[in-house]
């Protein structure tokens, strides 16, 4: 006879593949556990590799009993003998202690239901059978020794936000958007790329009378940057000629300068971008507002290290000599590239700020730029977005606005590229390339400038808010704004059409 829930008694069958394998107790397996069946499938090339330190395969199947077994399956045999003389004493066998057919019963009046988060400052949820033995067992039985904690001397991770907005905890901050994290571009690292077949195809392409523009198009517009910038040392070593000089050679206008721009790290086009918008008679301080409200700390400090080895000054002393006045320490402010990083956001103190930017502007006679620039260039983005959240909160009116209202010209334009791109970066280079093509003529300029430097960041991102915001898609847009081979380059940067 055999019992529910039970091994089954000494002479029945053995069990089937699949079972419950012995629990923790039991005598250990034999050294050398036997090796997988054959018949399973090989791995497959080009696979990850297994990692180190994961559990090695199960076997197919269980083979058939060993006399270890064996002994080991009289043992069971035995503690069962013994449990089912310790059921007897306790009154029989109770089978409340296991969860019945059809499902888990209803919870317990003291149990959370199912499927909900548990209370705040409540413990373990106690489910049926759980917990301490029910009146009327046996309580002369001896308890299981607790397990000893894995690491008790390990403290608690602080209290993050909730991501249940029920939840206590929540400031009410609004949550950063999905589509500002994690690789957003369309152009990405072609698979297998082979920089000397790279090059041959370049070669090639130039190579004799006229230019085969399509294979460049095809090519450099597959390749992502990392690997497009390596092919003018790999074409020098391979053919003793500078590829640079070979493309403007056979190239021209628009097209050449996205192809330029294309083989330039990031922060070299960057660094040479601002040059330009900064040398000459006139200053092109919508391409210094862009670059410098919209790149991180990291990228900054590149752009300062390469603009320093490149023209023999800092691009502080360079912005200091072509602008002035309260934007001038805007720009400087954001040169510096030490915003905070912090992801946390302190509601205290963004509530604080929030009431000085009011009493610098719209609360006073006149406005304190010095404010602004202070908080505006030195917050957190995070704490920044909760900062705009409790502005719009305190006065019932948006940040941008006030902004319009208290400066004007380049101050006004730039403080506002700052708060665009803290709430929504795509949205503000959205809005950039419509000004670009939005009338007669186009700023090919700054179209150049976005789709080389954005392909491989947040394009997809900038494609939504585009067809979002102005009721076409980008792809479109560029479609009848340009013409020729310009056309088809930066249609390959742009990736699709929504």
């Amino acid at each position: 006879m055999s019992y529910p829930g039970y091994p089954p008694q000494p002479g029945a069958y053995p069990p089937q593949a699949g079972a419950y394998p012995p629990q923790p107790g039991a005598y250990p397996p034999q050294a050398g556990g036997y090796p997988p069946q054959p018949g399973a499938y090989p791995p497959q090339p080009g696979a990850y590799p297994p990692q180190p330190g994961a559990y090695p395969p199960q076997p197919g199947a269980y083979p058939s009993m060993p006399p270890a077994a064996v002994f080991t399956f009289y043992v069971i045999c035995f503690f069962v003998t013994q449990a089912n003389q310790i059921s007897a004493s306790m009154g029989g066998f109770n089978p409340s202690m296991f969860p019945q057919p059809g499902g888990y019963g209803a919870p317990s009046p003291n149990q959370q239901p199912y499927g909900m988060y548990p209370q705040p400052g409540g413990g373990m949820p106690q489910g049926p059978g759980m917990g301490y033995p029910a009146p009327g067992l046996n309580p002369s039985m001896p308890e299981y020794p607790k397990a000893p904690s894995p690491n008790p001397s390990m403290p608690a991770y602080p209290q993050g936000p909730s991501v249940n907005p029920s939840m206590p905890g929540f400031g009410g901050v609004p949550v950063v958007p999905v589509s500002q994290l994690g690789f957003r571009g369309t152009i990405s690292d072609f698979p297998g790329a082979d920089p000397l077949k790279d090059v041959e195809v370049l070669r090639k392409a130039m190579k004799g009378f006229g230019t085969d523009e399509q294979a460049i198009i095809d090519l450099l517009g597959s390749r992502s940057n990392k690997q497009r910038v390596p092919l003018l040392v790999t074409f020098k070593t391979a053919y003793g000629k500078d590829l640079i000089k070979d493309l403007k050679s056979e190239l021209s206008g628009n097209f050449e300068k996205v192809v330029l721009a294309m083989m330039k790290t990031p922060a070299q086009f960057d660094a040479s971008e601002l040059k330009d918008a900064i040398k000459g008679a006139g200053t092109d301080e919508a391409c210094l507002i862009e670059i410098l409200s919209s790149r991180t700390n990291a990228e900054i400090q590149e752009i300062n290290r390469i603009y320093k080895a490149e023209h023999k000054k800092s691009l502080e002393e360079a912005i200091s000599g072509d602008t002035s006045g309260h934007f001038r320490r805007l720009l400087i402010a954001l040169a510096q590239g030490n915003r905070d990083e912090r992801e946390t956001v302190d509601i205290s103190l963004a509530k604080q700020d929030a009431q000085a930017l009011y009493a610098a502007g719209e609360n006073k006679l006149g406005t304190d730029e010095s404010k602004f620039n202070a908080i505006l260039c030195a917050r957190s983005k995070p704490h920044l977005r909760a900062v705009f959240h409790e502005y719009q909160q305190m006065c019932g009116r948006d940040i941008e606005k006030s902004i319009c209202r208290e400066m004007s010209g380049d101050l006004e334009s730039g403080m506002l590229a700052v708060v665009k791109c803290i709430k929504n970066t795509p949205a503000y280079f959205a809005e950039r390339l419509h000004k670009a093509m939005k009338g007669a003529g186009t700023k090919d300029r700054t179209l150049i400038r976005i789709m080389v430097s954005r392909s491989e960041i947040d394009m997809l991102d900038i494609r939504q808010e585009y067809v979002k915001n102005y009721g076409k898609s980008l792809y479109t847009a560029i479609t009848g704004d340009t013409s020729g081979d310009y056309r088809k380059l930066l249609l390959k940067l742009c990736g699709g059409n929504d």
